[in-house]
């Protein structure tokens, strides 16, 4: 039984180095994408050349253009593409202007193998671990995309949402779904309301809709019993971080840090030892 258990798990992470690969494509284009979208769309209303905004948009996506090196326009041929084998054989640089490229690439890759690993290996049932897979993939890609652009996309905490609710349904996530449908209202409302008391008391907006809308996704996926020490965690990870940075003088323009990438370090967390972990690291 561990045997194949054992077989299974390392399949998963052979599998999750290949998402981790696509899950690159997403962080770096999906807000490029966005942004092109919403170029199209103002172009439209001011009566400008909407169709070639529109072209413009519909010309980028996660499948065309063929990846590139950002420096000379190398395109990126398939065999220097395999996970984590091709940055090592090509010693982290292009192969034609020898441009370093970001370890960053490699690192999603086996983070992402090690977390589709770890959900197979102890996540109960076929079904049920490829959900938490898919829940794993998109956290990791809306921590990256919150912390390089401060943007949560409606496109993946939306369906990360809708698939906790098909996921309680069906029983993969130990969740009720009344318990899921309160723990997506709860956590939605809670952040609403802390943000408009923040932004009526200080006139400033301390997070955006999008960490509402994976907060309330959370909800769903851990129940509402599990919001309280999300949300602690979350903010004991973002203090940790904003001290480490103000000190490393790491801090942008305005001293602004996402959320998101805390929140989602918390849902890591959860996802991994348990909401009540949290709470007993916590002495509560």
């Amino acid at each position: 039984m561990l045997v194949s258990q054992g077989v299974d798990a390392a399949l998963a992470g052979v599998f999750g180095l290949l998402i981790g690969s696509f899950l690159n494509v997403v962080i770096h284009r999906l807000p490029k994408m966005l942004e092109r979208q919403w170029a199209a769309e103002c172009a439209s209303a001011d009566g400008a050349d909407a169709g070639a905004a529109a072209k413009d948009a519909e010309a980028f996506n996660l499948m065309v253009p063929h990846s590139r090196c950002p420096q000379c326009g190398h395109v990126i041929r398939w065999y220097e593409n395999v996970p984590v084998l091709s940055y090592l054989f090509l010693r982290g640089r292009c192969s034609a202007c020898k441009t370093p490229i970001s370890l960053r690439y490699p690192v999603v890759e086996l983070v992402t193998g090690a977390l589709f690993a770890w959900c197979v290996w102890r996540m109960p049932g076929q079904f049920g671990s490829l959900a938490w897979c898919g829940f794993a993939a998109a956290l990791l890609a809306l921590a990256l995309i919150d912390w390089d652009t401060t943007l949560l996309p409606d496109d993946i905490t939306l369906p990360l949402l809708w698939a906790g609710l098909l996921a309680a349904i069906a029983g993969f996530t130990g969740v009720t779904l009344v318990n899921a449908v309160w723990g997506a209202v709860a956590g939605y409302g809670s952040l609403w309301a802390i943000y408009w008391l923040f932004k009526l008391t200080t006139g400033k907006e301390g997070m955006g809709y999008g960490d509402f809308k994976l907060f309330a996704a959370f909800g769903v996926w851990f129940g509402w019993q599990a919001l309280v020490p999300i949300i602690l965690m979350a903010s004991v990870i973002g203090v940790i971080v904003g001290i480490a940075l103000k000190l490393g003088k790491g801090l942008r323009e305005g001293g602004y840090v996402p959320f998101g990438p805390f929140l989602a370090g918390a849902g890591f967390t959860a996802m991994i030892f348990g909401p009540d972990a949290i709470l007993r690291v916590a002495g509560l």
